[in-house]
């Protein structure tokens, strides 16, 4: 057999070094099969590049792409499939937050017959604030859009080349490559494991990259969105309703009189923000529609060393 490891490097040229002798440590210099690293080169500016390239000389196993600019870690961790080899392949993160180790039990579970080894977080050595966004995350796409998704999340996996074959085929743009993994609905084992703490750099997955993954997540693989705008909508229907009947029966006493002005005013401009809410969201709909049609790639590859 042959083991892929897919590494999506984005301002790591601190870790790398570290990572790759961790790796050969831990599962290059135990395991008795053949293995390939990938590693993914994604529109860094500092020298990850260069640092990538002297590990390759290094060692013979080591694939390198470089992507033309920063497309994402969704779409470098794609690229990575498209071009690993191994009869399995695993997602490891360039940031050492994940123990090197947890490589080789994923490995034993695929080769129990599993398609799919989810390395789920049992706890995370981070900030309050950092576990507060991503429990809250998981439990939004466990509550409206998919139900598989472990409790406490996973970013680390590894897939057969059965899944890959399938993640290839779909080349879903604005989506979430995890979600994809489980809506396959392969088979699935989980392993546990807890996050480290990041001791070398900073993170670069800023709330905005937080907030574009809740978005993918929830308006690829949920209905929430639509069914929130008609919810609010209908509600809404049945409060101006109600109001005119009210309204109407005052004019009908005679009770109507100039007073009330504000509270219209006050209900126009809640209807008004509601209206531009519902064009924000369908808008939101429409341009991911339009950037499908468009068919552009999900990377484009400037350069590959191998």
């Amino acid at each position: 057999m042959k083991l892929s490891i897919v590494v999506p490097v984005y301002y790591n040229e601190q870790n790398l070094v570290p990572l790759y002798e961790d790796i050969k440590k831990k599962i290059i210099d135990v395991i008795d099969y053949d293995y390939e690293i990938v590693m993914i080169d994604d529109g860094s500016k500092d020298r990850s590049y260069e640092v990538m390239k002297s590990l390759s000389v290094r060692d013979k196993n080591i694939k390198i792409l470089r992507l033309s600019r920063n497309f994402g870690s969704h779409a470098a961790v794609l690229a990575g499939l498209n071009y690993c080899t191994g009869d399995c392949a695993v997602f490891k993160a360039a940031d050492l937050q994940e123990p090197t180790e947890l490589i080789l039990d994923m490995v034993e579970k695929w080769k129990e017959g599993n398609n799919v080894v989810l390395a789920v977080r049992k706890g995370r050595e981070e900030s309050h604030q950092q576990v507060f966004f991503a429990n809250f995350y998981y439990w939004m796409v466990r509550k409206f859009a998919l139900k598989t998704m472990p409790k406490n999340g996973f970013d680390v996996y590894l897939i057969d080349r059965k899944v890959i074959d399938v993640l290839s085929k779909l080349d879903e743009n604005n989506s979430a490559l995890t979600g994809q993994i489980l809506w396959a609905g392969f088979k699935t084992a989980e392993v546990p494991y807890t996050r480290l703490a990041r001791q070398i750099g900073k993170s670069r997955y800023t709330l905005k990259k937080k907030v574009k993954l809740v978005m993918d997540t929830l308006f690829s693989f949920s209905t929430l969105p639509i069914k929130l705008i008609t919810s609010v909508g209908f509600l809404s229907f049945v409060g101006a309703l109600i109001w005119g009947v009210v309204v109407l029966i005052q004019k009908c006493l005679g009770k109507i009189s100039v007073q009330g002005w504000a509270l219209l005013f006050i209900f126009q401009l809640f209807s008004f923000g509601f209206i531009m809410l519902t064009l924000g969201l369908l808008g939101e709909y429409l341009w991911r529609t339009f950037d499908s049609t468009r068919d552009r790639p999900n990377f484009i590859v400037e350069e590959k060393n191998f």
